[in-house]
């Protein structure tokens, strides 16, 4: 079993877990919760779909593979890339996500968050990049690196 944290990187095995009626939405769901999952370096053990939003979270046999995989140790935790595929709202997911942590795995939704740019930003970051290729760490600038 991994003895990394459920927040942290490393070896953790999840599954995805995506529900819509939509064909898309479950594609997209199930991109955006790959994504999450290997940005932060988890082992996807498998991806479970359900079609039917408007059934029990706990009647859906997507659901139910997951929480057996859940309760063998399988899996230690579970990316959705859309919340309302497991949850009316953020309170019902909060819950759930606790449920599942007092059994020992975690639940997690695939958020990208809005990315804020500020004025000048790249020009920074660029500056900042072209210096760490000019100087070295000890002071010396750096061999063959025409500044």
């Amino acid at each position: 079993m991994p003895n990394t944290q459920s927040g942290g990187h490393g070896h953790v095995p999840v599954a995805v877990y995506s529900c819509a009626s939509a064909t898309g939405l479950v594609r997209e769901a199930e991109r955006r919760a790959r994504h999450y999952a290997d940005a932060r370096h988890w082992h996807i053990a498998g991806a479970w779909t359900d079609d039917d939003p408007t059934v029990p979270l706990d009647s859906r046999p997507g659901w139910s593979a997951i929480a057996g995989a859940l309760s063998t140790g399988i899996i230690r935790g579970v990316v959705v890339g859309v919340r309302t595929h497991v949850a009316a709202d953020a309170a019902q997911f909060t819950a759930l996500n606790v449920l599942i942590r007092d059994r020992g795995g975690f639940l997690a939704e695939a958020t990208s968050g809005p990315t804020h740019r500020t004025p000048g930003q790249f020009e920074r970051r660029r500056v900042l990049l072209e210096a760490g290729f000019i100087w070295s760490p000890w002071g010396h600038r750096m061999s063959g690196v025409v500044g």
